[in-house]
């Protein structure tokens, strides 16, 4: 997956003044390369660093009473994470590499100085939070409602969108990255379960599957089939103050 800075995110939902992006990049100018499968911070572990994922892709995981785990946060290039510390001074979520990764920790009090030097940086990253926090409410609403193969069928949509975002070079055919026993732990099913459905979604018609790679061949069916609208179309930060004149 290529490369997105932490300011490219941000800049995607506001038009940032060419200091506002040189704070951005200052902070996330520090790097740690991470190899899939590798861990970046334990749940309940403690630290003073949140991260932006430069490269690759991460997820963010919960454990549960049962020895599973719950998959909460799928993260991409230029997506800000592990933002919990700034609470709790610890990791509410396990965070782990799904693919060959680079993150860049940024210190929460340098985060902190630069906000309040640049008060529209910290309305945008409230903002983002929010998009986050929107996304996670929809997929555990589809996880709690929705039958197994519109959790699929709209999974596979929310990772193609982000990726989308990231790469615009990104159509309909695309590698999500993840195991089904990984796409099982972010919307509540088994791998068995999951294999099931993406199975029905191709005899249907709605998708492709060959060497590891999902086609979608039928995008109204799909998006009827997930029953859910992507909330990243929706973002307006046009509220937001214009850049002051130096």
């Amino acid at each position: 997956m290529p490369a997105l800075s932490f300011a490219d995110r941000v800049g995607d939902f506001l038009s940032l003044s060419a200091i506002e992006r040189g704070v951005l990049a200052g902070l996330a100018e520090r790097e740690r390369p991470l190899r899939r499968g590798a861990t970046l911070v334990r749940q309940n572990e403690r630290g003073t660093d949140l991260f932006a994922l430069k490269s690759g892709m991460m997820m963010g995981y919960v454990l549960l009473g049962d020895g599973g785990r719950q998959i909460l946060r799928l993260i991409f290039p230029g997506d800000l994470f592990g933002t919990q510390v700034m609470v709790y001074g610890k990791a509410q979520q396990t965070l782990v590499a799904a693919a060959d990764s680079v993150v860049a920790p940024i210190d929460r009090a340098a985060l902190a100085e630069a906000t309040l030097r640049h008060p529209r940086l910290a309305l945008a990253l409230t903002a983002l939070e929010q998009i986050e926090s929107a996304s996670l409410a929809d997929r555990l609403a589809a996880v709690a409602k929705l039958p197994a193969r519109a959790r699929v069928a709209g999974m596979l949509l929310e990772i193609r969108a982000r990726m989308r975002r990231g790469d615009p070079a990104v159509e309909n055919s695309f590698a999500p990255g993840l195991t089904q026993e990984e796409l099982g732990d972010a919307i509540g099913l088994t791998a068995v379960h999951v294999n099931r459905m993406l199975r029905q979604l191709e005899d249907q018609a709605l998708i492709a599957r060959t060497a590891g790679r999902v086609t979608i061949l039928d995008e109204a069916g799909m998006r009827r089939a997930a029953g859910r609208n992507d909330r990243g179309d929706g973002a307006d930060l046009s509220w937001l103050p214009e850049v002051q004149p130096a």
